[in-house]
């Protein structure tokens, strides 16, 4: 990403009232674990660490020294930012939320920090602020960093072992240490690990090793909506960007990968109402036991979904749908076979939280989790939504909404058409459907110097990697709006803001969009907490910036 690089990130921290998004220092800690005193232990129960040796920069040691006496300081401003809520799909905390990312950047030094409004969409939804910034530390190269500051919303609050935004620490086996919270992993802890980073190194020596671009997004939950338009509109704003550092991808697996590409996803939202169809309800709900005379639009609706789905919900029938899909390159196959023999399917099905998967094959389940295509159904409603109780409705109008997942060289808006084609081929010509956002794929190759210094740190951290790939692909395990800054091939070109994109680190974190979202604090074992993800982030940053060159091997003699 000049090199200049893009760090792919959510939020950033500091502590902040719901009041004053831009008083970094407000926030207060819960009673039970308030004060300075947390008395996080930076190491945990990690049995690795990073070999000094490998670490060529004293500055660089100076830091890690620092986030190790800071690390409680650093956890409470995770915990303070997870204590503001900030969810896209409803606007909870949005605008707030916007005003503390511009505090946050603003606090680290930027000489220019602004808030965005972005209005209305491409698709016709307006869009949340995007806030954007430039650190010029008069460095050689200029990193960009993206953040995502949205969240997904609480969809079952009595599954949570604690409450989604009180940031409780909690102890989760092998964890001594982890903090539970909405946006926990997704992605307001990697994000943090990176601002205190950030942080540490100024405070440690005044600069920091490369200039910086910040991007932060409050709709990565919404399809990018507002992000898509702020790109087309502003384009110029990432002239110099060398490279792309996407931080989504640390935090999730410990450690090991390298991302940065994406698969695509487009999203809709089907509708049947007695008024399009001429049958049922047609002004509002009406009384239940009119069922007996009156047809029902909700019924009507569940056998449209099954139509477009196989008996096990597996396999989309609707025809075309896989028109223009590129295979599987060998090369990616033979990554993933070499994977799949380290892969043990019971506890890959644990990590997620599935009783198992549609396969018990690993190469097959990695396969369809990586390269695979899908017709999600990720919610439905109308009529009687009130838990337990009862109430005689019958409904005048039920929505289902989809999340569809595609592979180069597939388009999602021509998907879209097909299913539009295939509905009326079924007879359901009444049924409106209504197009949210498209995210399409982006390939990426990582024999770039951003890849280059993410590996390097994993060899100083003693995290086992695979060599990446030279090759472009897609196999990085979800999508992200990469393809607004990829140099890869992309499915659809929006603006000219091109640079090399590469993610990985430290850190582990599960549950994202889930009951019980969590982030380490307290390493255990090979997975590091977050004073290793930090500590990897500024390691990342010296890599790129030439500023911790890997000791030369010793001279081979005969």
């Amino acid at each position: 990403m000049r090199p200049t690089l893009i760090l792919v990130c959510g939020l950033a921290i500091a502590a902040c009232s719901r009041d004053n998004g831009t008083n970094v220092q407000a926030s207060a800690a819960p009673a039970a674990q308030s004060a300075s005193h947390l008395g996080i232990r930076p190491n945990g129960d990690t049995e690795i660490q990073p070999d000094p040796s490998t670490v060529t920069s004293d500055e660089l040691k100076k830091v890690y020294t620092y986030i190790d006496e800071h690390i409680d300081e650093h956890v409470q401003n995770l915990q303070k930012w997870i204590r503001q809520p900030s969810i896209s799909n409803s606007g909870e905390g949005i605008p707030e939320s916007a005003e503390m990312v511009k505090g946050f950047f603003e606090q680290l030094g930027c000489q220019h920090s602004q808030v965005y409004d972005v209005g209305i969409t491409e698709w016709g939804a307006p869009g949340n602020p995007v806030v954007f910034a430039k650190c010029d530390e008069g460095a050689p190269r200029t990193v960009a960093i993206y953040w995502q500051y949205d969240t997904m919303p609480i969809t079952q609050p009595d599954a949570w072992k604690a409450p989604p935004f009180e940031a409780r620490i909690v102890e989760q086996g092998p964890f001594k240490r982890v903090l539970i919270g909405r946006g926990a992993v997704n992605s307001k802890g990697p994000e943090m690990a990176q601002w205190n980073a950030l942080m540490a190194i100024k405070a440690v020596t005044g600069k920091l090793p490369v200039n910086l671009i910040f991007v932060a997004e409050g709709d990565e939950e919404r399809m990018d909506l507002g992000l898509r338009k702020f790109v087309k509109d502003h384009p110029d704003l990432f002239n110099g960007a060398d490279a792309m550092l996407h931080g989504g991808g640390q935090g999730y697996s410990g450690g090991g990968g390298i991302s940065g590409s994406s698969e695509g996803c487009v999203y809709i939202e089907l509708t049947t109402s007695g008024k399009s169809w001429g049958r049922g309800p047609v002004q509002s709900d009406i009384h239940g036991a009119n069922k007996r005379s009156v047809d029902s639009p909700a019924w009507r609706h569940i056998k449209m979904l099954a139509s477009l789905i196989s008996d096990d919900g597996n396999t989309p029938r609707i025809a075309g749908f896989l028109d223009g899909r590129e295979p599987l390159s060998a090369a990616d196959a033979a990554r993933m076979k070499t994977a799949a023999e380290k892969v043990k399917m019971d506890v890959a099905a644990q990590n997620i939280g599935v009783a198992r998967f549609i396969s018990d094959d690993p190469f097959t389940m990695l396969k369809m989790s990586q390269y695979g295509m899908s017709f999600n159904l990720d919610g439905i409603w109308g009529g009687n939504m009130y838990a337990g109780g009862a109430g005689a409705i019958l409904p005048n109008k039920i929505t289902s909404k989809h999340n569809i997942r595609y592979t180069p060289k597939m388009n999602g808006l021509d998907i879209v058409k097909k299913i539009r084609a295939q509905l009326d081929k079924n007879g359901y010509k009444d049924v409106e459907l209504k197009l949210i956002g498209d995210v399409p794929w982006s390939k990426m190759s990582y024999d770039t110097d951003i890849a280059r210094a993410i590996t390097q740190t994993y060899d100083v951290f003693g995290i086992p990697y695979s060599p990446p790939p030279t090759h472009e692909t897609i196999l990085s395990g979800g999508y992200w709006p990469s393809y607004l800054f990829s140099n890869g091939e992309v499915g659809q070109r929006v603006a000219p803001v091109m640079m090399p994109i590469g993610g990985g680190g430290a850190g582990h974190g599960g549950n994202a969009h889930a009951a019980n979202e969590y982030y380490v604090i307290e390493g255990a074992g090979k997975v590091y907490g977050i004073a290793g993800a930090e500590k990897s982030i500024a390691t990342i940053l010296y890599n790129f910036a030439g500023k911790n060159t890997p000791p030369a091997e010793p001279r081979k003699t005969n």
